[in-house]
C-alpha cells in the first residue's frame, strides 16, 4: 500500500480522504497544533470515492493519518507500520490528547505524517495501491476482491473487466435472485453483508456485545490441528482472521470478552464471558500458532476449550459473540 503525498498550502478549504484502493477503507486523522495532538475517526471511504473529513480552514502544524481495510478483509494495512504513535478510539471517536491512551477501548496506532494535495478548491489525502487504480478501476477491483472472498472466481484482481469477472458477478446476483440493476447501486454493501453472514469461504467473527472480544481459531490439517490467536474484535464489528486457505475440513473457535484494560469481562453471575467448547487445545497469552496440543500445561501453555464451527457448503461460517 502507498499513501500519495503532496505539498500542503494553508487555505480556507475542506479536506477529503480519497480511496484509490481495492478495499473499503477506514481512516483516522491526527491533527497537531502547538505541540498538542488530537485524533478523530473512523471515516469509512468506499473504493473510488472521496469523503470530506474536515471543513473550513485547516489550522494545523502537522497532519497525520492511519488507514486500514475493513476487518472483514483480514489484517490489511494501507498506511505503513511506522509512524508517529497516537491514540485512537473505536466507532465515531475524538481523542483530544492523543499522545497517550488514557481511556477504555483506546489503542495506540502508527500514524503517517501527511501533506494534502490540491483537488479543485479543496484539499485531499489519497490512499493508493501499487497498481495505481483510477477511480473506476478501484471500484471494479473492489468488486473482484469481494467476489473472490465470497467463493466466486473473478480472475485476477486488476480493475479490468473480462469474461471471468462478468460470469462471477452474474453468478453472485443470480444466487440471490437479484437483477442486473443491483450491480449499479449498493453492490459493495451487499457483498460485505454476505461476508458478515458467513456466505464466503473461511471464518468470520462478529461481536454483538459491549466488550472487546479476543478470539482464536483452529483448523484441521493433514498433519494435525493448527491453533492460532489472538485477534481483537471491537464491539459491533466483524473481523475475518488471516487464513492461508479459506477452506478447511473442520474449524474450531474460541472467544473471550475483555474490559477496556484487557482483564476478563464477566456475566452478571460472575462467570467469565467466553464462547468455547469441549475441544481442548493449547494456547498462550500472547500471539501464537501451535500445532502440538499434547501436555499443554507441562509445556507452559494454557489449555483452552474450542467449539466446532459449522461450515456452509462454500466452506464459510460466521461465529457471533452474543451477550
Amino acid at each position: 500500500m502507498a499513501l500519495l503525498l503532496a505539498t500542503l498550502t494553508p487555505a480556507a478549504a475542506d479536506l477529503a480522504i480519497c480511496n484509490h484502493t481495492s478495499y473499503v477503507a477506514e481512516a483516522a486523522l491526527g491533527i497537531e497544533q502547538s505541540g498538542v495532538k488530537a485524533t478523530r475517526g473512523w471515516f469509512q471511504v468506499e473504493p473510488g470515492a472521496c469523503r470530506t473529513v474536515l471543513r473550513g480552514d485547516i489550522s494545523a502544524d502537522h497532519l497525520y493519518l492511519h488507514a486500514r481495510a475493513l476487518p472483514l478483509y483480514g489484517s490489511v494495512a494501507i498506511t505503513g507500520p511506522n509512524g508517529v504513535p497516537l491514540c485512537a478510539g473505536t466507532g465515531d471517536f475524538l481523542v483530544t490528547s492523543a499522545q497517550a491512551c488514557t481511556g477504555e477501548a483506546q489503542i495506540t496506532l502508527p500514524f503517517a505524517e501527511v501533506k494534502p494535495s490540491r483537488q479543485g478548491n479543496d484539499l485531499a489525502l489519497h490512499l493508493a495501491e501499487k497498481a495505481e487504480y483510477s477511480d473506476e478501476q478501484a471500484k471494479l477491483a473492489a468488486v473482484q476482491r469481494l467476489l473472490e472472498l465470497l467463493g466466486y472466481d473473478p480472475g485476477p484482481i486488476d480493475g479490468t473487466t473480462g469474461t471471468k469477472t462478468e460470469a462471477a458477478l452474474a453468478a453472485f446476483l443470480d444466487d440471490r435472485k437479484l437483477g442486473p440493476e443491483a450491480a449499479e447501486s449498493g453492490l459493495t454493501t451487499r457483498m460485505l453483508d454476505a461476508l458478515r453472514t458467513g456466505e464466503g469461504t473461511g471464518l468470520t467473527w462478529c461481536n454483538d456485545t459491549r466488550y472487546p472480544v479476543m478470539a482464536a481459531f483452529a483448523r484441521e490439517e493433514k498433519s494435525g490441528t493448527l491453533a492460532s490467536g489472538w485477534w481483537r474484535i471491537e464491539p459491533g464489528r466483524c473481523l475475518r482472521p488471516d487464513q492461508e486457505d479459506g477452506r478447511s475440513a473442520k474449524l474450531f473457535s474460541f472467544g473471550a470478552a475483555v474490559d477496556g484494560h484487557g482483564a476478563p469481562a464477566h456475566k452478571p453471575d460472575g462467570t467469565p464471558l467466553v464462547w468455547g467448547g469441549g475441544t481442548m487445545l493449547c494456547t498462550r497469552a500472547d500471539r501464537f500458532e501451535i500445532h502440538d496440543h499434547a501436555d499443554c500445561k507441562t509445556r507452559g501453555f494454557e489449555e483452552t476449550g474450542f467449539a466446532p464451527v459449522a461450515l456452509s457448503k462454500a466452506g464459510g461460517a460466521t461465529v457471533r459473540f452474543g451477550p
